[in-house]
């Protein structure tokens, strides 16, 4: 199989006949920067990496961990010696004295007498739990196998670094204890703290991945609105569940391309689907049209009549194997062809990847291909590992896929019948009215009837986010099939609706299909897979259309706030749009110059002048930023150097669009819009070369 084109999936129209003109899209990931749009319609920007001030309230304040400098622990001492003994119960008065003399933070940990009796370990465990507070115990092994001593510390990170870390409890050594904690969090803040993320060139679930890891958390702690695309430069959202923002501050020094920052301490964590969108700004480079008037002319008509709210190339894969295909062998319950095609090789992966899918081809060896197999192809290891345990049972082994990735692949089946249905009703009836049989929501419905039916899920359902990274947002909105009508001559006569209002059907046995010659293409389509999508073939109801309620989605989409502008540039290596990293690195060099500048005198000025040297540079090219994008392997690389030190080439255009649009909405469909040509990863890079 060869890799997709847009016409492979029922990619075919343009809104506007206008003609397309050469552009590259994603040259350099600082031309594609998203930033969620929450669901109050603010854009989500990162602004601020310090953590704020936690305020201690006075019922905090009068808990014995809190005023331990000022008060005995002489009955503590005595309830201790009743448990261990007075031989343990002098080692820990005298420990206390320590701490409260206030050297806690330098002081040793102490280690109990032995003992092989895991109940009354457990016993002095929950002692410390309840008693005494600020300090935090784990067991560590004893002098010989079978006995296992209570190690004691002080709580130098507070009363809520408690908890178990991912490392196992005898490697922690004196490292502070990570703080998933419930009974020690402070009352007055709420459960999940909700911050910023801005990434550059990662994706959502990576990088959440490489901070639980850091925090020692798991990623189900996290929370979050949407995914966002991996080669971009994204702002969005995340809450994470107790914990304090000084701790995942400190981690700014150590993320390379990525930087969290606005935290605040919310009641409730981020859900999917929670937002209203995203705003794109969006940098076409190389531009080159016959007259600058195509090029406005075709800006002007994308924000006046919008774009084919096509399902775009993510949602099929990025792979020879198209995710629709699997979802069609699904749909039709063939489980071990569903198998295969997911886990044999196919052409464009790394080679590593493909010598792991041909080795396990060859051999059926499956501990040797999971060794040779990357962590992020999480629906292949869950295969392998069922097949290892249930040999042939391939529908066990689908089902243990986690259920938001197997699900991808009938969603993507139906955006393949619905791509190709919105093809059909614009090729028969064009884009400038509606028609008899067209479908739309009742007159008077509004948004608040949106119940959101969410595909992907975060924490431990991970999987590659390359197929889908360009989304917006989840999708599938659904409303129930009787708030949708097909429309009348009457209706149309009336003038109360648009093309805009036009919509078509995700298939489900709770939906309607059109009035009209469209409602043929679903079945037609379907039939040449061998489905039928008033009946399964099948009883395995999550692979099944007539199991799933189905939804609706519109035709025609305008972006909403849109703006454009024609750039100049000579060097390809300067970013034209000025991104939250980049605003957030102004403003650290900016105050590493100031301190430079008074500790080191005309050293400082010389960083001024290059910053005023890049300034006029900036001028020269008529941008209206002026940081240059930091490669994530390179992240600390100012805007001076890399603008001082650039190479000056031949005049080129830019065409930089920003605007923004609903959750579920392809910015790339936007873009072949403007372009009329291919948004395919594999077209683009032959614009590079």
């Amino acid at each position: 199989m060869k890799s997709l084109d847009e016409a492979d999936v029922g990619i075919f129209c343009f809104m506007s006949q206008l003609p397309g003109f050469r552009g590259i899209l994603k040259q350099r990931y600082s031309d594609f920067v998203v930033n969620e749009v929450d669901t109050d319609g603010n854009v989500v920007h990162l602004t601020c990496l310090d953590a704020p001030l936690e305020v201690v309230e006075e019922n905090d304040a009068k808990r014995p961990d809190s005023n331990l400098m000022t008060r005995s622990y002489a009955s503590e001492v005595e309830a201790f010696k009743s448990l261990v003994g007075e031989s343990d119960s002098e080692l820990l008065k005298d420990f206390i004295d320590k701490v409260t003399s206030g050297s806690g933070d330098s002081i040793s940990p102490i280690v109990l007498s032995p003992s092989s009796d895991k109940s009354h370990r457990t016993v002095i465990h929950n002692f410390f739990k309840e008693k005494l507070r600020f300090l935090v115990t784990d067991t560590v092994d004893g002098t010989n196998a079978s006995s296992k001593c209570v190690r004691v510390r002080f709580n130098s990170g507070g009363l809520n670094d408690r908890g178990r870390s991912s490392k196992k409890r005898k490697d922690r050594g004196d490292k502070a204890f990570d703080s998933r904690g419930a009974s020690s969090w402070p009352e007055h803040l709420g459960r999940f703290l909700r911050f910023h993320l801005c990434k550059e060139n990662k994706d959502t679930q990576e990088v959440l991945g490489l901070i639980g890891r850091m925090l020692g958390v798991q990623p189900r702690s996290f929370g979050f609105a949407g995914t966002k695309d991996k080669r971009s430069v994204s702002t969005q959202r995340v809450t994470v569940f107790k914990q304090h923002a000084s701790r995942l501050a400190a981690l700014n020094d150590r993320l390379i391309g990525i930087k969290v920052g606005d935290f605040s301490y919310v009641k409730e964590g981020i859900v999917l689907g929670q937002l209203f969108g995203n705003r794109f700004t969006v940098t076409l480079r190389g531009v080159i049209a016959e007259l600058d008037d195509t090029i406005e002319a075709s800006a002007d008509a994308l924000g006046r009549c919008g774009f084919i709210n096509y399902f775009g190339l993510q949602r099929f894969g990025s792979g020879s194997v198209p995710t629709h295909l699997i979802g069609a062998t699904l749909l039709r319950g063939e489980w071990e062809t569903a198998v295969n095609l997911i886990l044999d090789p196919r052409e464009g992966e790394r080679h590593e990847i493909n010598n792991a899918r041909e080795y396990y081809k060859e051999s059926h060896d499956i501990e040797g291909t999971l060794r040779r197999l990357p962590r992020h192809l999480v629906a292949e290891r869950a295969i392998l590992q069922c097949l290892k345990k249930c040999p042939g049972n391939y529908l066990q082994a689908l089902t243990a896929i986690p259920r938001t990735l197997r699900m991808m692949y009938v969603h993507s089946y139906q955006s393949y019948l619905w791509n190709h249905a919105a093809s059909e009703r614009i090729q028969k009836y064009g884009t400038d009215y509606v028609v008899p049989g067209d479908l739309v929501y009742c007159e008077g419905d509004d948004n608040e009837k949106f119940s959101s039916e969410c595909e992907y899920n975060n924490g431990d359902d991970s999987y590659d986010q390359s197929q889908l990274d360009e989304i917006s947002g989840p999708d599938l909105h659904e409303r129930r099939s009787t708030t949708v009508k097909a429309l009348t001559a009457e209706d149309i006569h009336s003038g109360n609706y648009t093309i805009y209002d036009i919509l078509l059907p995700m298939p489900g046995s709770r939906v309607i299909f059109p009035g009209n010659d469209v409602a043929q293409v679903y079945h037609d389509f379907a039939k040449k897979d061998g489905i039928n999508l008033s009946e399964s073939t099948h009883r395995v109801k999550e692979f099944s259309i007539t199991s799933m309620n189905g939804s609706y989605r519109q035709v025609f989409q305008k972006p909403l706030n849109f703006e454009w502008e024609l750039l100049t540039y000579t060097d390809v290596n300067i970013s034209l749009t000025e991104t939250d990293l980049d605003k957030i690195a102004k403003t650290e060099s900016v105050n590493i110059v100031k301190e430079d500048t008074s500790a080191n005198g005309s050293r400082g000025m010389d960083s001024l002048d290059c910053l005023k040297q890049s300034e006029s540079f900036e001028n020269d090219i008529k941008l209206t930023t002026d940081t240059s994008e930091a490669e994530s392997e390179n992240a600390g690389l100012s805007q001076v150097e890399s603008q001082c030190g650039s190479n000056s080439q031949e005049v080129q255009k830019a065409l930089k669009l920003s605007f923004t649009l609903p959750a579920s909405c392809y910015a790339t469909m936007a873009i072949r819009e403007l372009l009329k040509t291919s948004t395919s990863v594999a077209f683009h890079k032959t614009l590079n070369q």
